[in-house]
């Protein structure tokens, strides 16, 4: 069997080398674990389109939200989607 002498210089290197490749392999494997994005339904396009045609309605002038405004608001447009 061959001896093999490093350097400390040549060992750390080594060291980091290894270490970067496993980092890659986990971000690798961490990508193909994701799980892919839904497709949106045809009642979340919906109520997204009535959200933000009524929205104004339940707003102040300074565009936030008046009081109970948004919990109207999602009211109302649940309501529209559901005609």
């Amino acid at each position: 069997m061959a001896t093999v002498t490093l350097t400390l210089d040549e060992y750390e290197a080594l060291r980091a080398l290894i270490g970067s490749e496993r980092e890659s392999e986990g971000a690798i494997e961490e990508a193909i674990n994701q799980k892919p994005k839904r497709k949106p339904t045809a009642y979340n396009r919906a109520y997204s389109k009535a959200f933000k045609s009524i929205q104004s309605k339940y707003k102040l002038k300074n565009g936030s939200w008046a009081k109970n405004g948004f919990k109207n608001c999602c009211r109302a447009a649940n309501k529209m989607c559901k005609q």
